[in-house]
């Protein structure tokens, strides 16, 4: 799916779907309790933000801290923000979406879709289109992934000298 069809998607067709649950909430329980509902529901959600943004900031600060990498607590923070901007919109569908990228309980599946995501996006920008990365990239004595060819001893690079 094109970068196209996805923003023609979240512009046009999740506000057309958010307008119509609304519509249909509205019709249940009426305009004003519907109305009450989504305030509460942003009420909520940013209680919701802080207390978990607070959370991942301090699991944060005690990995840094550790000298160990935060790669769970940067994920966390990265679907709180995610959520948190979802639960701040008005509507009920993106409300649900980003309540599972906060709530602690939904969090760990949220994680693995976004940890999947990444893997792709680095392994196809790595690679290239059509193309698989290698398996051993190059490395240098140390043993670590060489990230540039250098010239060696017996290589002869062209060049002029420029006072």
């Amino acid at each position: 799916m094109g970068w196209r069809w996805l923003l023609l998607v979240a512009f046009i067709g999740v506000p057309l779907v958010e307008i119509y649950v609304i519509i249909q909430i509205g019709q249940v329980i009426g305009a004003w309790w519907t109305i009450l509902l989504l305030i509460a529901d942003s009420v909520f959600g940013s209680w919701l933000i802080k207390r978990e943004g607070g959370r991942a900031f301090r699991a944060l600060q005690s990995a840094l801290q550790e000298h160990r990498m935060p790669t769970k607590e940067l994920s966390d923070g990265v679907l709180i923000l995610i959520g948190g901007t979802l639960m701040l919109t008005p509507g009920f569908v993106l409300d649900i979406v980003g309540a599972i990228c906060i709530l602690p309980f939904t969090r760990p599946a949220a994680r693995r879709l976004l940890s999947g995501f990444v893997t792709r996006r680095l392994t196809t920008s790595y690679a290239g289109p059509g193309r698989q990365p290698p398996m051993n990239p190059p490395t240098n004595p140390s043993g670590a992934p060489r990230t540039q060819q250098r010239p060696g001893p017996d290589d002869v690079v062209q060049g002029e000298v420029v006072d």
